[in-house]
């Protein structure tokens, strides 16, 4: 059994995304029917739809920046109820057997997490996400959003936040720390924030100075050009710790000479071209080069948490969903500021 819901997605890998209507499966003992209220446009999206990532199957409805309200639960439901504030990331389901789920690190499930959108659930459904009217979700992967902060803005926190947060607690980013952060876009701009609310140093490292009033605004104590070869002389040996933000193939090597002995230099973002590293570069100064995912729910949860704590919250542009093939545009020509989000409410009006 299922019930229908409006949603906007891809139909092919070239196609401009359009209205759909999609199903959605009826309300399970331990399921989560969310009203969605706002969803985040994260890169990952436009990688995703048009197949830069491998063969995905159409129609395609992404988003996994969800932020709503709880419009009825199963009969099995015990931490939510029905007008909860509630929010849905990345995941929506995983083995919850294996180490790494044990662990409470679903997003490195051994056999595999089920992702938000564009893989097959345990009932053998497609997940379709969060650009759509409603979403239903196993009880587990769903999160509390506080109160200090509003669903719009939480929305990217459930990508864009998590994604930065996870790699900067991993790392023990704090007073004392070291820390930049390459690329000032969407998940540049949360990982300045969080790092200067947990007291690290943070720099910026951006390929123009354009954004560097904002940066400074945002918890930066350096800013710095990429595109000047001087800042790779100067900054020689100085971080602790570089998160690599940017989803384009950079040259990592020079990144890696930035470190000091014992750096870590951590990518998020996900070019589809590879990234070739040198291991003379690792091998003297004890360097690594490492990857993070996003964060499990656990961590997800503190973050959030953390985030309203310290009145930390993206800085967003909503849109209807008229404007979703534009801002796409402008997500691929870095023309955003600096994360759009989706208000749902105007699937009514498609």
């Amino acid at each position: 059994m299922s019930t229908t819901a409006s949603a906007y997605g891809a139909t092919s890998v070239s196609e401009p995304l359009e209205a759909l209507t999609i199903e959605r499966r009826d309300l399970g003992p331990k399921d989560v029917h969310i009203d969605i209220k706002f969803c985040g446009i994260c890169h990952s999206d436009i990688h995703f739809a048009r197949g830069e990532w491998g063969d995905i199957e159409y129609p395609l409805v992404p988003g996994h920046e969800i932020a709503g309200i709880v419009e009825a639960v199963g009969d099995e439901v015990t931490t939510f109820r029905v007008g909860d504030r509630v929010g849905v990331g990345c995941l929506v389901n995983s083995c919850g057997e294996c180490s790494s789920c044990e662990r409470g690190e679903e997003q490195y499930c051994i056999p595999g997490s089920t992702q938000t959108y564009g893989m097959k659930d345990a009932d053998g459904t497609t997940t379709q996400g969060g650009y759509s009217s409603d979403v239903v979700v196993v009880e587990d992967f769903v999160l509390r959003i506080p109160d200090g902060l509003e669903l719009d803005q939480a929305a990217p926190l459930l990508c864009a936040g998590i994604t930065t947060y996870s790699p900067l607690h991993h790392w023990e980013a704090g007073p004392g720390k070291r820390i930049a952060v390459v690329g000032f876009g969407g998940l540049g701009h949360m990982a300045v924030k969080l790092a200067h609310a947990m007291g690290a140093e943070v720099t910026v490292l951006s390929q123009t100075l354009s954004k560097e009033e904002d940066g400074k605004r945002l918890g930066a104590d350096h800013y710095y050009a990429t595109q000047d070869d001087a800042t790779f002389e100067e900054l020689q040996g100085r971080f602790d710790l570089i998160i690599n933000t940017v989803s384009a193939k950079l040259e990592i090597d020079r990144f890696l000479g930035l470190l000091t002995i014992d750096g870590t230099l951590v990518n998020v973002g996900a070019p589809p071209e590879p990234l070739p590293v040198s291991a003379f570069n690792l091998i003297f100064g004890r360097k690594s080069f490492a990857g993070s995912a996003i964060g499990g729910i656990r961590e997800t949860q503190e973050m959030l948490d953390f985030c309203a704590e310290k009145g930390i919250a993206p800085e967003i542009e909503t849109i209807g969903v008229d404007d979703i093939n534009d801002a796409w545009e402008r997500v691929l020509k870095s023309d955003v500021r600096y994360r759009f989000v989706i208000d749902n409410s105007t699937l009514a009006e498609v």
